[in-house]
């Protein structure tokens, strides 16, 4: 058999089959199906409806030296009423354009812009065809603050919970950058003394995490950068003592307070990886001589004054020793 004898036997299968009893009832189904589908489209299209367009909103002309310190809205959302058909143009032609608005025509030069809703429609109404109504606008108005370059750096704190295991210590957390720059008026940028980030909540930490954490934000304020990276470091606990030399304090000229003993044992728990940064002389154990003289007793009272960075649950190992006071 020849290849045009294998074609022509080809076809008349196909022929065959598309118009045997069977498939003509479903070529029947199909095109009433299709028929169907085009009435109900044509009918919905035809029904009034309500759509919201979402219009861009574009700043032209904005001098360099002017910084935006609030967040921007950029977009206007109309909802307008029409015949459905009426919406493809709006949906997937180019009949609706960006709002431009130019900082010149809109500057009251009090570091504060506005434009009503009413005022950006102007430009709207004129793309929206005769038959179509607006129902409702957002937002109500457009508005901006601004300065010239007006800033200072501020110091970023951490607000969260930060919990490590029982068994861990948080040694240290490192906030990059640690200053951050503000650009705000002037009255606001005078009352800023810090800037926190958002809420961080961490539980059962044991090993060092890093987080991008975004800073709170303040109407008027830009912040540069707008987030940190925030490193918690645990360690594990360690219990550790030192022998901490008694300190008389408040001493009268010509006189000498002599404890027996003259160091007493201050333990304390800490990170493995700081003990040894930790000295003796980093604490202060001391007796003071107007309480002494308040409170007569064969034994003085010693206090813990001072504990390093670092140390929790530090203690004496006794709080009361004996003492001598010498002319």
């Amino acid at each position: 058999m020849d290849e045009s004898s294998r074609l022509s036997s080809a076809a008349r299968m196909v022929r065959n089959f598309l118009f045997g009893i069977v498939n003509k009832e479903f070529l029947t189904f199909v095109f009433f199906l299709f028929v169907s589908g085009a009435f109900w489209l044509m009918m919905a299209l035809n029904e009034d409806v309500e759509r919201e367009l979402k219009i861009p909103i574009r700043l032209t002309g904005v001098p360099r030296n002017v910084v935006i310190t609030s967040e921007v809205t950029d977009t206007l959302r109309v909802v307008v009423k029409d015949k459905g058909y009426m919406f493809l143009p709006y949906m997937y032609g180019d009949a609706i354009q960006p709002v431009v608005l130019t900082f010149k025509s809109h500057d009251k030069g009090n570091g504060r812009m506005t434009v009503s809703s009413s005022e950006m429609l102007k430009q709207v109404k004129p793309m929206l065809f005769k038959s179509t109504t607006v129902a409702s606008v957002k937002p109500d108005r457009w508005e901006i603050t601004y300065n010239y370059g007006e800033s200072k750096k501020i110091p970023v704190r951490l607000k969260g919970s930060v919990v490590p295991n029982e068994s861990y210590f948080l040694s240290s957390i490192v906030i990059e950058p640690e200053m951050v720059t503000v650009y705000a008026s002037r009255q606001k940028l005078d009352s800023l003394r810090s800037i926190y980030t958002h809420h961080v909540r961490l539980k059962n930490l044991v090993d060092t995490v890093t987080q991008t954490v975004s800073l709170q934000t303040l109407q008027g304020v830009k912040v540069v950068p707008s987030e940190v990276k925030v490193t918690f470091c645990p360690d594990v606990l360690t219990e550790e003592s030192v022998e901490v030399p008694v300190t008389a304090v408040n001493m009268p000229h010509g006189k000498v307070l002599r404890t027996f003993p003259s160091k007493v044992k201050v333990t304390f728990t800490t990170g493995a990886s700081m003990f040894r940064s930790i000295q003796a002389s980093s604490f202060s154990v001391v007796a003071d001589y107007e309480d002494i003289m308040a409170h007569p007793s064969d034994k003085c009272k010693l206090w813990l004054k001072t504990v390093p960075h670092g140390v929790r649950n530090a203690q004496m190992e006794v709080e009361t020793v004996d003492y001598l006071i010498e002319e």
